[in-house]
């Protein structure tokens, strides 16, 4: 099955919750959905799936228009983040549920529910009923009953979001050998870029229910086409600084200025916004005489506020210019980083690291590094 989306978009009473999203969808794809709550992912899966229709716009499954098809006469199968079992039924009847309603002899019922359980390490726990499961199996006896009705379109609504770190890294390693497994148009809904990352195949950005980007996950991440792309794909939130460049000197608007290295070098002048995530930014103390490598572009700064989180740190961070004026910076480094606050400090920023933006927010064609 291919799904396709052809300037889709869907409003509720005046609002505008899907604008003009077109994406094609190959088969045995695994798609993900990218964005922060309300961005419009469950929106948008609810019209893949016909749950919906649109306002306007078509969506094409095999060629054939099935925008106002309903759902039941859709080969579609959901799992949501609040995963739904049945408690009186055991795991296998769970699984064969649609099964049951679809009227399939007991043999094809007992060889799919057998072929999912496998897939799924459920097999072990058939018998039992959901309550005497962890979450984690029970969220499996619900992606199992989604994955044995063998739609050609399976959507995922962020699926792992309220089971346990453990859980989810689990289920997350997974979840790729699972999809590769089967020949249907995967969708996966998820507020994480991490996880995207995890995941793997195509992800699609999206803010305030448009598609920013839509390509191999890897390919959006290092390339992000703009700056609301490369904000949508960055936890902790994408560093921003504006600057202008003028011959071989970058000024910050706070007044601090770098050498025009590194991305700058191949850009006309201007203004631009350069975007660094946090953990592509080194913090050095000031206090010791650290090599300087002038290849690196380094920023004078102050402590904030530090955050511990364990393995690693939040540093908070005021760049102050000559002006007065001061940028805010946040680098997640490893390990326990104590600082105090108005401790001195200098931030490196490797070249290779930086994402460049004109001044309507596009890529000026800047990519990081591979390694990145």
């Amino acid at each position: 099955m291919t799904l396709e989306l052809q300037n889709v978009r869907r409003e509720v009473q005046g609002a505008v919750h899907i604008d003009d999203v077109s994406l094609k969808l190959e088969r045995g794809s695994l798609n993900v959905l990218l964005g922060a709550t309300l961005a419009g992912k469950t929106t948008l899966m609810r019209l893949m799936a016909g749950l919906d229709a649109p306002t306007s716009g078509r969506v094409i499954a095999n060629g054939q228009d099935v925008t106002g098809l309903s759902v039941k006469k859709r080969s579609v199968a959901m799992v949501y983040q609040q995963f739904i079992n049945y408690p009186a039924l055991t795991v296998y009847e769970n699984i064969a549920s649609p099964l049951r309603v679809q009227g399939l002899p007991k043999a094809e019922i007992d060889s799919r529910v057998a072929s999912a359980a496998r897939l799924l390490k459920l097999e072990p726990y058939l018998q039992r009923t959901p309550l005497a499961l962890s979450g984690g199996q029970q969220q499996r006896t619900a992606i199992a009953r989604a994955l044995v009705k063998r739609a050609d379109l399976v959507l995922l609504d962020e699926p792992l979001a309220n089971l346990d770190y453990k859980l989810r890294e689990e289920l997350r390693e997974e979840l790729p050998r699972i999809f590769a497994s089967t020949g249907a148009v995967f969708v996966y809904a998820t507020t994480e870029p991490t996880e995207a990352l995890l995941l793997g195949g195509s992800t699609a950005t999206l803010m305030q229910g448009a598609v920013t980007q839509f390509g191999p996950t890897a390919e959006v991440y290092r390339r992000p086409a703009d700056l609301a792309t490369a904000r949508v794909f960055s936890d902790p939130p994408l560093n921003t600084l504006r600057v202008t460049k003028a011959g071989g000197t970058v000024r910050l608007a706070n007044g601090a200025t770098v050498a025009a290295i590194g991305a700058f070098a191949g850009v006309p002048d201007g203004s631009y916004t350069v975007g660094v995530r946090a953990h592509h930014l080194a913090v050095e103390d000031r206090t010791y005489g650290e090599p300087r490598d002038g290849g690196l572009i380094r920023l004078a700064a102050s402590i904030a506020v530090t955050e511990v989180t364990g393995s690693e740190s939040f540093l908070h961070m005021d760049v102050v210019g000559a002006a007065g004026g001061r940028e805010r910076l946040t680098a997640l480094v490893p390990g326990v980083r104590r600082l105090e606050p108005e401790a001195a400090v200098e931030v490196v920023i490797d070249p290779r690291h930086i994402l460049l933006f004109d001044a309507s927010g596009r890529s000026t064609g800047t990519a990081l590094d591979a390694a990145a």
